[in-house]
C-alpha cells in the first residue's frame, strides 16, 4: 500500500511524485473520443495552427486526469473511502503533444470526520508543471481517508 492513512499526513507537506509524463497525440485524440469533446483546437492541425496558440492544445480533461492520477500511487492507493471533490481547478497554461509533465501534491488542510469516526479528511493541492517549469494545471482534492484503525 502506497497511500498514507489519514493519520500520517501532515498539513503543508509536499510531495513532488516521481512519476512523469510527455503527452502524446494519441493521449489527446483518445481524451478527445472518450469525452465526445469535438472541439477543432484538439483535434485539427489546421484550425489550431490558426489560432492564438499556433498548434493542437492538449484537450484540458487529460491534464486534469493525469495530475490527479500521477498523485493516486502516492497519496490515496488503498487508503481512499472517496474522493469527496474538486475545486479551484485552473490551466494558467496550455500543453502541447510532446510536453512533459510533471506533478507536486501539498496538504492544505485535514480534519476529522464528522459522519465517519474510523476516516478523515485531507485536502490536497495538485500542481501540474512542464518541462519548462510553467504551472499547467492546479487544484484542490478533498479527499476522505481511512485511520489506521480502519486498515
Amino acid at each position: 500500500m502506497a497511500g498514507k492513512p489519514w493519520e500520517d499526513w501532515t498539513v503543508g507537506e509536499t510531495l513532488h511524485h516521481s512519476l512523469h509524463r510527455t503527452v502524446t497525440e494519441t493521449d489527446n485524440l483518445m481524451t478527445c473520443l472518450l469525452t465526445h469533446n469535438p472541439q477543432p483546437l484538439h483535434l485539427d492541425a489546421e484550425y489550431a495552427a490558426a489560432s492564438a496558440f499556433g498548434q493542437i492544445v492538449v484537450n484540458g480533461v487529460y491534464t486534469f486526469g493525469l495530475m490527479v492520477g500521477v498523485s493516486v500511487g502516492d497519496t490515496t492507493v488503498g487508503v481512499l473511502v472517496a474522493n469527496l471533490g474538486y475545486d479551484a481547478v485552473v490551466h494558467p497554461k496550455p500543453v502541447f503533444v510532446g510536453d512533459t509533465l510533471r506533478v507536486e501534491t501539498t496538504v492544505l488542510e485535514k480534519r476529522e470526520s464528522k459522519s465517519r469516526p474510523e476516516a478523515g479528511l485531507v485536502v490536497f493541492e495538485h500542481r501540474a508543471i512542464n518541462q519548462r517549469g510553467e504551472l499547467v494545471c492546479q487544484c484542490k482534492r478533498t479527499a476522505l481517508l481511512q485511520k489506521k484503525s480502519a486498515l
